[in-house]
């Protein structure tokens, strides 16, 4: 009879397993990939955003949906107590733009590895390509697992950690979502988020490969704007980058689609400043045609369809601009619109927003409020941030509150 079973090995599985395992209970780890950590492997482009050394009272800001669940779980296992972790597991951390926390090796591997070595360490019994079908239960309470390949494993307690929808290939299926909503639960359809953004103009396909370092994009969401700032990149379907894939969270659920998207390329500038910089472009080119006027302060790509855009001639020469032709330039280069049609597929997704309902888990023990004994963490549950390691926090975090809870 095992203390507790725990059905995935992602980041919350396998926190949740090696801390019920170092408080002395008897724990099995099922994982139905041949190897543990397999989405975690690519996270951060292979790199592994681990945390933000943000202070965590920060994080909740940058939790799109349910941040105020997280608190127990952030005050159970912070960032800093992750980081400290993960040094004493060998391997050290460096921090980069934005306060992303990322191994010194640059190598996801070593995160799982030294994951690994924890659960060995507390003696955390594992087995691989063991995939669950159902959850038992008896008189409300849980009393083992089916596996699917036939099979049945007693058990006090389960900690479902099975993750989102996103990266199929990786075993996200949402085979977590059908368990729970056997034993009773609602789910919040799993959307895509953190994903690309597609559009069916023509100018933005032309644009593909021209990326922007800083840009501000704005988006209004039932009578509010949300709004990002980072490096945006034009594809073949439409738009991408960090910026993309940060607002794209705040469509998962309220978008009507086709909707408009305002893009601020120069954010740094006001727009009296813009216009400024602007009249010296044009003294200084007098004699040349418009499109041919910006280059330095935007991508030669892109000066075409912008003035287009805003209702120019690019062949009209510098010294005929009006005013009026300046305010419009200046207008366009602060609110270049673009109509989004929807979003990549959901495999294509960072991360999938929605899951558990919030509400039938006790979010200061993530233990459910209509099973006894039965635990969730990390993507399963209706809670996703912002890129910048907040979902991998999200996940560690929930991985240590239900594991410590479900040991006692």
């Amino acid at each position: 009879m095992y203390d507790l079973i725990v059905i995935g090995g992602g980041p919350a599985g396998m926190m949740g397993a090696a801390t019920a395992g170092g408080s002395g209970r008897k724990v099995l780890l099922l994982e139905k990939n041949a190897v543990l950590g397999k989405k975690l492997r690519l996270t951060g482009n292979g790199r592994c955003n681990i945390t933000n050394s943000s202070p965590m009272e920060d994080f909740p800001k940058n939790i799109v949906n349910n941040g105020k669940f997280m608190y127990s779980s952030f005050a159970a296992f912070d960032n800093v107590r992750l980081i400290n972790l993960m040094r004493s597991l060998g391997v050290s951390v460096k921090i980069e733009k934005g306060c992303r926390v990322f191994p010194v090796s640059d190598r996801s591997t070593d995160v799982v590895e030294a994951l690994w070595r924890r659960l060995r360490e507390n003696n955390v019994e594992i087995r691989l390509n063991t995939a669950v079908e159902e959850i038992m239960t008896d008189g409300g309470r849980v009393s083992g697992v089916v596996l699917k390949n036939s099979g049945i494993i007693a058990c006090r307690r389960v900690l479902l950690a099975t993750g989102g929808m996103s990266c199929r290939h990786t075993g996200s299926t949402g085979d977590g979502y059908q368990m729970a909503r056997m034993l009773g639960h609602s789910i919040i359809e799993p959307r895509p988020a953190l994903i690309p953004l597609l559009t069916g103009e023509r100018w933005v396909k032309d644009l593909r490969g021209v990326a922007l370092e800083n840009v501000r994009v704005r988006v209004a969401i039932g009578g509010r704007w949300a709004e990002q700032q980072g490096e945006l990149l034009f594809t073949h379907f439409g738009l991408s980058g960090p910026a993309i894939i940060n607002i794209s969270s705040f469509l998962s659920r309220n978008a009507a689609f086709p909707l408009e998207i305002k893009i601020d390329l120069l954010p740094h500038f006001s727009e009296e400043q813009l216009t400024g910089r602007l009249y010296a472009c044009m003294e200084h080119n007098r004699g040349k045609y418009l499109k041919n006027a910006l280059a330095g302060l935007l991508p030669q790509k892109l000066v075409p369809p912008l003035l287009e855009k805003a209702g120019l001639n690019q062949q009209k020469q510098v010294d005929q601009a009006s005013r009026k032709d300046i305010e419009k330039l200046v207008q366009t280069i602060k609110n270049l619109s673009v109509n989004i049609s929807g979003f990549r597929p959901i495999n294509e997704a960072i991360i999938s927003s929605g899951g558990i309902d919030t509400k039938e888990i006790n979010p200061s023990t993530l233990e459910s409020k209509k099973i006894k004994g039965l635990y969730f963490a990390g993507e399963i549950i209706d809670v996703d941030a912002l890129t910048g390691g907040y979902n991998l926090q999200i996940a560690f975090s929930s991985g240590y509150l239900s594991g410590a809870s479900a040991a006692k």
